[in-house]
Order: C-alpha cells, then sequence, then structure tokens
C-alpha cells in the first residue's frame, strides 16, 4: 500500500511551498505493536509530520482512529466531507490535500 503526505518540512532552508513525500506502508502495526499506528518508508522531517523519531523508522496515525477522534469533536465533525479519491487522478487529490495543509509555527 502507498502512503502519500504533505507538509512543510524545514522552511529555513525548503521554504514555505508544501512538499509532497511518497512511500509504503511497511507494516500495520506502530512501535511494540501499537495498532493505533503502522510504519511506513516515508521520510519524516523534522518539523513536518514527525520530529524526535528514530532515523529511517516511521509511523504515522491510521486513517480510522483519527477519523474518530475528528468526529468526537462537534465543531470538526460538521465539516468533514465523504472521501471520495477512487475516481480521481492521483494530481487532483495531492492539490485538494494541499488546499486543507497548514503551517503551524510554534515560537
Amino acid at each position: 500500500m502507498h502512503r502519500t503526505a504533505v507538509g512543510f518540512p524545514n522552511i529555513g532552508l525548503q521554504g514555505f511551498a508544501p512538499k509532497l513525500a511518497k512511500g509504503e506502508i511497511t507494516s500495520l502495526a506502530g512501535a511494540q505493536d501499537d495498532a493505533w499506528h503502522f510504519q511506513i518508508s516515508t521520510p519524516i522531517q523534522p518539523g513536518n509530520s514527525g520530529g524526535a523519531l528514530a532515523e529511517n523508522v516511521n509511523y504515522a496515525v491510521k486513517s480510522s482512529y483519527l477519523l474518530s477522534f475528528l468526529e468526537s469533536v462537534p465543531e470538526v465533525a460538521a465539516k468533514l466531507k465523504e472521501a471520495h479519491t477512487k475516481d480521481r487522478k492521483f494530481e487532483d487529490v495531492v492539490k485538494s490535500v494541499e488546499q486543507a495543509t497548514v503551517l503551524v509555527l510554534v515560537y
């Protein structure tokens, strides 16, 4: 299975434009067989979607758990839309994801 991520890694060096990273799901469980996560080969960069992780060992939250969390927040649940990516070109899906991705700076 493939995984795609859009984010803002190392804005000081790479700038403020969103970046696309592709990878594959390499395990259906995370660290210590954690069922909430899965292991991915997508590079995780500090300041992007990861942070202080072991090099070349990357994990992501499974969308089903994330969706359950988002649905538990009434203000967010009302804004959720049904996914419809199966009949769309990859490039169009990436554009949609870029429009829903924001840079958060913490000082």
